[in-house]
């Protein structure tokens, strides 16, 4: 038989991942990709820095940061799923 354990510290650190995803970090995604949105934009910078950041490093940024957000909330979905079922299995709330 294994081994189920989930102590008052891991529901705690659960919820603060939780925590993070839900509020801060997806806020601050969002953040950089408005401000991305903005900068890519030739009527408001322009030159042959901001045609690079436009051809190719936003859009690698805005890819990787797609990435990112989507995988937080599998994490933050799995988390929730994993943080129940254990909590049930052990009698826990």
């Amino acid at each position: 038989m294994s081994r189920v354990l989930s102590t008052e510290q891991a529901k705690s650190a659960i919820g603060q991942v939780q925590s993070i995803v839900n509020g801060g970090f997806t806020d601050q995604i969002a953040a950089l990709d408005a401000q991305g949105k903005i900068l890519s934009d030739p009527n408001v910078w322009d030159g042959p820095l901001a045609a690079q950041f436009r051809g190719s490093t936003w859009p690698e940024t805005k890819a990787a940061l797609d990435r990112a957000r989507e995988e937080l909330e599998q994490l933050r979905t799995q988390l929730q799923k994993i943080s129940q079922d254990i909590f049930s299995a052990g009698g826990g709330a």
